[in-house]
């Protein structure tokens, strides 16, 4: 459905590494930055952008708004979270766990805020 997303960030450096760190816990590879100054992650046909606002203005999170990784495991959700509190994120919502979601559906999920404030969740699928 998407071929990329864009986040803003004021820090390009801090946001480098709290991504390289919480992707790599989902076996994504280390970003890039761009000529244009922009870090760049891709995998299995996606992209993931980070940049400073082209307006100049400052960026700031959206509220409302939350990206959803994919994990391969409970594991890799627990690890993906320690990674980006480790790293500059901090937690956002409850701590890691499971959760029954619509449709009969039940994820082991985590939240996190990205050092700009934009939400983050990572999530496996148990059941439904």
């Amino acid at each position: 459905m998407f071929s990329h997303v864009t986040l803003g960030s004021n820090d390009i450096e801090a946001s480098q590494t709290f991504y390289d760190a919480i992707l790599g816990a989902l076996g994504i590879p280390a970003g890039r930055i761009d000529e244009r100054g922009r870090l760049i992650y891709m995998h299995a046909g996606g992209r993931l952008v980070i940049t400073r606002p082209v307006d100049g203005r400052l960026a700031a999170c959206g509220n409302g708004h939350t990206l959803g990784f994919l994990a391969a495991s409970p594991e890799a959700v627990d690890a993906w979270h320690a990674a980006g509190v480790e790293n500059g994120g901090t937690t956002a919502e409850d701590p890691p766990g499971v959760r029954h979601a619509t449709e009969g559906r039940t994820v082991y999920l985590a939240y996190l805020r990205d050092p700009d404030g934009n939400k983050l969740c990572a999530s496996h699928k148990i059941s439904g």
